[in-house]
């Protein structure tokens, strides 16, 4: 008989089914919330309190445009992106050069100084929150975008340096002997061997800096008083009133401001997945 004949594929096996359908309910479980959030934004607030979960009789994109310009979300957007993007790149460019000396220099030191930033990641913003801002004030750095990169960028080294640090003492180190017997130094080991092998790490890394501080509501809301430096999670606040609040032109706000790292990350959801299998897996 031909080789080429199909054969008959073997049947799934019960686990295989179950692992399928509990991953179907956990993604219908973690979109579920997205959908009606965008049903939501393009409703009118009768309809919304009449059926909250039905569809719209009518679609009201006017609550995008209302939300964009009654909010003044763009003056919060562009702040957002600054205050993060320059943390994101500072982060990413000293946590990765300090990792690169813990994971593979030989140093006395190098143990202690990543169990120091690893204990950086166990102190929790609000434990520092009042001295920080007391010395901020007699600083002047309060209400200014620079005095609110600082502790951004200082709350996001250490976790940049713990995923960095396994990323770089996977690479073989066979690969750096050889270098240093050609002749090459350390900084050239580091911008020419160490950060192109572990570029994934920087989207992994660069992914999580970026959301949490996208995210940050705490220190934004503290540290900048100024409504013009003000930064998206914010300005979002300022849809809730005391009295009432415009729940459609809220969740349009809340789309607009969820909408950059959805987007980030279907960019670069390949690399954030093989970054992640790449880090787990050290040889």
């Amino acid at each position: 008989m031909n080789n080429n004949i199909s054969k008959k594929k073997k049947p799934l096996s019960p686990v295989i089914v179950l692992i399928y359908i509990l991953l179907l309910l956990l993604a219908v479980l973690y979109l579920a919330p997205l959908f009606w959030m965008l049903l939501v934004s393009v409703k009118d607030n009768p309809e919304l309190m009449k059926s909250p979960f039905g569809f719209p009789q009518m679609i009201h994109w006017n609550n995008y445009v209302e939300a964009w310009t009654l909010g003044k979300l763009g003056i919060a957007l562009l702040n957002s992106v600054l205050v993060c993007g320059v943390t994101l790149i500072v982060s990413l460019f000293f946590g990765s050069m300090a990792a690169f000396a813990i994971g593979r220099m030989r140093w006395k030191l190098s143990e202690a100084t990543g169990t120091f930033f690893l204990i950086g990641m166990m102190v929790p913003v609000h434990c520092i929150l009042i001295p920080l801002f007391v010395r901020f004030s007699h600083m002047g750095l309060t209400n200014s975008r620079f005095g609110l990169m600082l502790p951004y960028i200082t709350f996001s080294l250490p976790m940049t340096i713990f995923l960095m640090t396994g990323f770089f003492k996977s690479i073989p180190g066979e690969l750096f002997e050889s270098a240093a017997i050609d002749g090459c130094g350390i900084y050239r080991c580091f911008f020419q061997i160490a950060l192109p092998l572990a570029r994934t790490g920087f989207f992994v890394s660069g992914l999580m800096t970026f959301i949490n501080n996208w995210n940050e509501l705490l220190l934004a809301m503290v540290f900048i008083s100024d409504p013009a430096k003000k930064t998206l999670p914010v300005t979002l606040t300022y849809f809730v009133g005391p009295y009432a609040t415009n729940y459609v032109q809220m969740f349009a706000a809340i789309i607009i401001a969820i909408a950059p790292t959805v987007i980030v990350y279907c960019m670069f959801s390949n690399q954030i997945v093989e970054g992640l299998t790449t880090g787990a897996v050290k040889g």
